[in-house]
């Protein structure tokens, strides 16, 4: 009688050749600022707008063609968001045209080298680390501002001055936009600024709907509508000379199952920090006992998650090239889960708790994002 089955093997982002941080380089390359490379084969043209739909994965988009007509029938395909599939990680990637490893936002809660402490990369509750050296890159907003590009962000006005905002995309020139039809007046006007223009587009009510309610939801479905709407917007202002990129951050899950890291001790022992997130769990060691914590992961968790140890991780590419330093941030062992599970902390972590829709993890599902374009020549 044979056991039970083998997991898959992790599917790894495919840097370089068809991942989110591929799109930035490829446009600054399309509207020829030096140095960059268009991996993509982007159209040459003068103008770029990059809206990034947070939440909107390439599986969920395909299986509503009623509540998105439009996105359905625009031109494009599938790219990898990179790992781990979560806000903080992607803007990176978006914002400084690197794989995760490069730019060191390795996922919502992150340790901070040499303080035993987690930084919450969201909220970004520690005022001793600053924004610009924990992500130290140059941006492509700085890169293609000098090379006399016209760059804009357009997105909340909540994010204006956040820390996360001023590591992702500082050398653009933030223009708040609290609603669909600002969203659109200003994409338009920052558009025609200039010869060359580079406006970035975020929008999140997507996801925020699907942290509350399931992406599964009615309430996800009538939102990807308005999502829809905004598209055909942007696309009817596009001026002459330009091109709008649809893309994503990550998909989401609704995950049934759920293990509390905080009610099982076995998960506890020999654990300094439980950092990441439900669909990507870093657990960092105490020492000496980094070989127990990941049996013990792998014992708990194993068969519905990848349980690896970092340097693991790292050989295998999950988070493209590591630079100086990266490393520290991962934790010991990584808990990624493949299956129909989430591993929370409800005591740690209430407000993860009660999300319904997840995400992180390597699964298509999550990992899968689209890139949709739309071009006026």
């Amino acid at each position: 009688m044979s056991g039970p089955a083998a997991p898959p093997a992790p599917p790894v982002p495919r840097y370089g050749a068809g991942a989110l941080a591929d799109v930035p380089v490829s446009v600054l390359a399309a509207m020829g600022v030096p140095g960059a490379v268009n991996v993509l084969g982007l159209p040459e043209l003068p103008r770029a707008c990059v809206l990034l739909v947070d939440g909107l994965g390439w599986e969920q988009l395909r299986a509503h063609p009623g509540e998105a007509p439009y996105l359905n029938a625009m031109g494009g395909g599938p790219i990898s968001a990179g790992f781990p599939a979560t806000t903080v990680t992607s803007l990176g990637s978006l914002g400084t045209g690197l794989p995760p490893g490069g730019h060191g936002l390795l996922g919502v809660q992150v340790a901070i080298p040499g303080t035993g402490r987690l930084l919450n990369c969201l909220r970004w509750q520690d005022d001793s680390v600053d924004p610009a050296r924990f992500q130290p890159a140059p941006t492509i907003y700085e890169r293609a501002a000098a090379d006399g590009v016209e760059v804009a962000y357009v997105a909340r006005g909540l994010y204006r001055d956040s820390p996360l905002s001023r590591a992702t995309a500082r050398g653009a020139d933030y223009l708040a936009a609290d609603g669909l039809g600002q969203l659109v007046g200003r994409t338009e006007r920052a558009l025609r600024r200039g010869d060359r223009s580079l406006v970035t587009v975020y929008h999140a009510d997507l996801d925020s709907t699907g942290h509350k309610f399931g992406a599964a939801s009615p309430d996800w479905r009538h939102q990807l509508r308005f999502v829809d709407y905004l598209v055909q917007e942007l696309v009817s202002v596009l001026p002459a000379g330009s091109a709008l990129y649809v893309t994503a951050d990550h998909g989401m899950v609704d995950p049934a199952e759920r293990v509390d890291a905080d009610t099982v001790p076995e998960l506890g022992e020999g654990v300094a920090l439980l950092g990441g997130d439900a669909r990507c769990r870093y657990v960092y060691s105490e020492p000496g006992a980094h070989a127990d914590v990941l049996a013990a992961w792998t014992a708990l968790v194993g068969d519905r998650a990848w349980v690896v140890p970092r340097e693991e991780a790292v050989a295998d590419g999950w988070f493209g090239p590591l630079a100086p330093g990266m490393a520290e941030r991962i934790g010991d062992v990584i808990a990624v889960p493949h299956g129909d599970l989430a591993i929370v902390a409800s005591e740690r972590e209430p407000w993860l708790n009660r999300m319904v829709g997840m995400h992180g993890s390597l699964v298509a599902a999550e990992q899968i994002v689209p890139l949709l374009s739309a071009a006026r020549p």
